[in-house]
């Protein structure tokens, strides 16, 4: 095979159906991609937060593949046992941008009571392989080095260069992780233009029957909040106007029951455009004052769940925290909040929050990551989708923009556009997103072999 070539050939997929192969993705490849997943499961690399966790074992594991197939890798680390892993291959076409592709090694903690296999047993069972990690997001880092491995058997490079980060951190502050890398480690990501990661190209069943598979393209910012009140601290039988814990429950209260106005950005509007022709839904004029958008995704169904969320800022209560005994008013009280930014309303936020805490409260960011906007007009957003759809015709890939976020903010600060596509098609009925940090995680086999195939065809692309 040329190199970069396509190699495609006819070859029937699990279910029956004719599917497109590449020279590539032969059937140890599919093998790989299961039992790549199960083993990066059964590193347990559980992040508590503050510093507490470790990705080593897994971070050794890739390394291990990677170098198995020719391909040298960094292990990069701002504490021990908080490792990184990167690497970079050659493309054809030196004079071409450099492509990022990330996944994160690290998992939220899960409790084993809870679940019906051990959550770091990597078990195959009903077809699918269990445990921490499976959807969020070592599937995704077995795709990505399932498909390098199998490029190196059959020769395959890509057109441009392609830069892997397998990161620390993701699931708490990226310090050890994506964030250490763009500030002490730049020249690993050199010409690197736009990334791929977590949280797109999955399998979206609508009530009406349409298949759809949400590219991301977008993320709302992080805004966590802590909040303070302060006030007099005295005897609880006493009348106090100046109570700490009043003033902090009013604010939140106001907080939790603010309307936040619709602020379109450019994710949503081409999300919504595209749901709305798919339903024959007229949209109207989206800038026509009192445009009602809460209406139009009454008209969608349930591809209403796509955008809802993301139409907005948001701000809501989690935590309180006030006084040490039940007859002794506090002077201070605390709250946290987590808010969420969309690209181009993070002014609005702020004033906001100033508004809705008052006089006697103050607040300050605990967290804060910036939001995101990667074009969804440009070669490479065409690029994602037609490699989704020519792998599962009659399906529809539409813009995203994901409600959280994801290492991709660490990368824009290198000048890295970010696009979620972590490709699975899942059948009917499978809840993507509860599995996200939910009990009894799980990934089909064959959305795994589904996945491998749609990003061989789009890195080659690309």
């Amino acid at each position: 095979m040329a190199e970069g070539g396509s190699g495609e050939n006819g070859e029937n997929g699990e279910n029956g159906e004719n599917v497109v192969a590449t020279a590539a993705i032969d059937a140890r490849a599919l093998e790989e991609v299961v039992s790549a997943t199960a083993e990066l499961i059964r590193c347990d690399t559980t992040n508590r937060g503050g510093g507490d966790g470790s990705e080593r074992a897994a971070a050794e594991y890739v390394a291990g593949q990677l170098a198995d197939a020719g391909i040298a890798a960094q292990l990069l680390e701002k504490a021990p046992g908080r490792t990184n892993v990167v690497a970079r291959i050659a493309g054809t076409d030196p004079a071409a941008d450099a492509l990022l592709v990330h996944g994160h090694l690290d998992v939220v903690p899960a409790d084993p009571a809870e679940w019906r296999v051990h959550p770091f047993s990597g078990e195959l069972r009903d077809g699918c392989v269990w445990g921490r990690g499976a959807i969020d997001m070592k599937n995704m880092d077995a795709m990505v080095l399932t498909l390098m491995r199998a490029w190196a058997r059959a020769g395959v490079r890509p057109r441009r260069d392609v830069v892997l980060a397998f990161t620390a951190d993701e699931e708490d502050t990226a310090e050890y992780g994506a964030r250490f890398l763009a500030q002490r480690h730049p020249e690993l990501f050199e010409g690197c233009t736009e990334g791929l990661s977590e949280s797109g190209a999955f399998t979206f069943h609508t009530d009406d029957g349409l298949r759809l598979y949400p590219v991301g393209s977008a993320e709302r910012g992080t805004a966590w909040l802590r909040l303070t009140a302060r006030g007099t601290a005295g005897h609880g039988s006493k009348v106090n106007r100046a109570n700490a814990v009043t003033r902090l429950s009013a604010a939140v209260l106001r907080i939790g029951a603010h309307e936040w106005p619709v602020r379109l950005t450019p994710t949503v509007r081409a999300a919504l455009r595209r749901l709305a022709a798919l339903h024959g839904v007229e949209t109207g004029d989206l800038d026509a004052p009192g445009f009602d958008a809460d209406a139009l995704l009454d008209k969608l169904g349930s591809a209403a769940t796509l955008v809802r969320p993301v139409l907005r800022n948001s701000a809501n209560p989690t935590m309180l925290d006030a006084g040490y005994k039940v007859n002794v008013i506090p002077g201070s009280a605390t709250a946290h909040v987590d808010g969420r930014m969309l690209p181009g309303a993070e002014d609005e936020f702020v004033r906001t929050l100033d508004a809705l805490t008052g006089d006697d409260v103050s607040w300050e960011f605990a967290h804060r990551e910036i939001p995101l906007q990667a074009p969804v007009d440009s070669p490479t957003y065409a690029t994602l989708c037609e490699a989704v759809e020519h792998f599962d015709p009659g399906a529809y890939a539409v813009p995203y923009c994901m409600a959280g976020g994801t290492d991709a903010k660490q990368f824009s600060r290198l000048g890295i556009a970010g696009y979620g596509f972590s490709p699975l098609r899942l059948p009917p009925g499978f809840d993507y997103g509860a599995l996200f940090h939910g009990v009894d995680e799980r990934v089909p086999a064959d959305a795994l072999h589904f996945g491998l195939r749609v990003l061989d065809r789009a890195l080659r692309a690309l």
